[in-house]
């Protein structure tokens, strides 16, 4: 199915790798395929400012030339066009398509800042580092919430278990952070070294490791032998959560975890599309389960752990999963500062609501290994772009690598975060029930008011306009205010349709509450 773009019509959707060149319209020529293009969270839709939506399941090609669109690889799609405007468009798409079930995650991801080991130890933390990092962000004046100890605290990948030369005590080192007020979440990928005991245990490769499954629960090849996926440490087995087997020895391994030593829940990295393409499988041609398939069992997996986080994911609208946007980089343009707002907009649209930023300052490693100076502005401004999302991640310390009065400004979103708490779990709690998202497109509140193209601020909720400063250098934020009265900062009241300039020094995020 061809489908001709409207004039004047405008499309958010598929794949928010691409987000920044969103929306589309009549003039787009674009070529989309979820399989090549990488991570993050997808699906096979699209919804218009025209009321309208296209839906093809398992469709991974999106072709938009001369006017047309395209969903291709899947079912045949299926046109919606009986709405007025987008919001109209998205709550029928998500009536049709979306399986909601109205759970409401935890609401400790949503109440304060969380923290990430990532960026200050990459692929090396300690229990002593992990310790003393948790302790400088209590003692910095920031709020304990969620703790994540991402990759590096395990050993082979695949075993799932402490590295006991770096983490002597795993309880004891739990235990602490607990009492410090931490919940703990570990770092997991489904991939498999493939050598040593938990490869040859899996596989049976000696006597005495023989499986204890029927079916191995390693991704195999239409040959039988085991699949080897690239990925971004190497090539490795992975395991294949279309088999029984798969779920069950990962859970195995993830229960012990949290029944030995307290673990709260888990990062489940990876599994993404492009990992299971069948080009990128070596030692034979790819198995009999398709990349859409493999990726959509990993995610459902890691449901059943109340404290959870994804990063990949296909066509999971609806669901109450915490979501992360993928790694930003240490800028402000491309794939930086300035992709955070379109990825958020598009994601939201595709009914992935319950969303965190990526890791203030960024997650992209390669900066550190670089040793490119950190930009404090950067940093600061990240930290106020991220403040009103539903989510917000620290990972970079502010108090290590800023002056001490950009330290505080940081502190300040963070502070800023906490006291809109209650607003922020009023509105996940309403997301959860009608699915609409919490982030949204100005043209998804106000329709034709010429919001359309604008990917620099956002609505939370009904009521709060967000604009936060995305420019180095700049001190102000210059805007046009939709129709109404609206309060900046809780404090100057602005009359809307109107263009307005407001102050906004660092350490200013710049957001209006509609008066009613």
């Amino acid at each position: 199915m061809r489908i001709k773009i409207l004039a004047g019509e405008h499309w958010w959707g598929f794949n928010s790798i691409h987000a920044p060149m969103q929306p589309f319209d009549e003039n787009t020529k674009y070529q989309g395929h979820l399989f090549l293009d990488g991570g993050n969270q997808s699906a096979p839709l699209l919804v218009s400012d025209k009321g309208r939506y296209v839906y093809a399941e398992n469709a991974y090609i999106l072709h938009m030339e001369d006017g047309f669109l395209s969903l291709e690889g899947g079912e045949e799609p299926v046109l919606f066009e009986g709405g007025k405007n987008l919001r109209d468009a998205y709550l029928a798409l998500s009536r049709n398509f979306f399986d909601r079930t109205g759970a409401v995650p935890p609401l400790k991801f949503f109440e304060t800042a969380q923290y990430n080991t990532w960026m200050e130890f990459t692929y090396n933390p300690t229990q002593e580092s992990v310790l003393a990092y948790a302790k400088s962000i209590v003692e910095s004046g920031y709020t304990p919430g969620i703790l994540i100890i991402d990759e590096g605290w395990h050993t082979r990948y695949g075993l799932w278990e402490f590295d006991l030369a770096k983490f002597p005590d795993p309880k004891g080192m739990i235990d602490e952070l607990h009492s410090m007020g931490f919940t703990v979440m570990l770092w997991v990928v489904p991939i498999v070294t493939a050598d040593g005991r938990g490869y040859l245990g899996i596989d049976g490769g000696a006597s005495y490791l023989k499986p204890k499954w029927e079916e191995n629960p390693l991704l195999k090849t239409d040959e039988g032998k085991v699949a080897l996926v690239r990925w971004w440490n190497g090539y490795s087995a992975i395991l294949n959560f279309c088999l029984p087997s798969a779920k069950e020895y990962l859970g195995e391994k993830l229960r012990f975890l949290m029944e030995e030593y307290g673990v709260d829940g888990f990062k489940f990295d990876g599994g993404s599309l492009d990992m299971y393409r069948a080009d990128n499988v070596q030692n034979g041609t790819q198995s009999r389960y398709s990349a859409i398939e493999l990726n959509k069992a990993w995610n459902e997996f890691g449901e059943q752990f109340a404290f959870h986080e994804y990063k990949d994911t296909y066509d999971r609208g609806g669901k109450s999963v915490i979501q992360r946007i993928r790694d930003r980089a240490h800028r402000w343009d491309g794939d930086g500062l300035c992709s955070l707002i379109p990825f958020a907009l598009v994601e939201g649209l595709m009914g992935y609501t319950f969303l965190c930023p990526d890791m203030i300052g960024g997650g992209e490693w390669s900066y550190t290994e670089m040793g490119i100076p950190w930009d404090e502005e950067l940093v600061v401004r990240m930290a106020e772009c991220s403040a009103l999302f539903p989510m917000m991640q620290f990972s970079l310390a502010p108090w290590r690598i800023l002056s001490d009065e950009n330290a505080r400004l940081c502190l300040d979103q963070a502070r800023l975060h906490d006291a809109f708490a209650p607003r922020i779990i009023e509105e996940v709690k309403k997301s959860a029930q009608t699915g609409e998202p919490i982030l949204r497109p100005l043209e998804y509140n106000f329709p034709g008011a010429g919001y359309e193209c604008t990917t620099d601020m956002f609505m939370f909720g009904e009521d709060i306009l967000v604009a936060p400063v995305l420019e180095q250098g700049v001190n102000t934020r210059t805007l046009t205010l939709p129709c109404g009265k609206w309060l900046y900062r809780g404090e100057t009241e602005y009359t809307g349709g109107t263009e307005v300039t407001v102050p906004a020094p660092l350490g200013t995020l710049p957001y209006f509450e509609k008066v009613q």
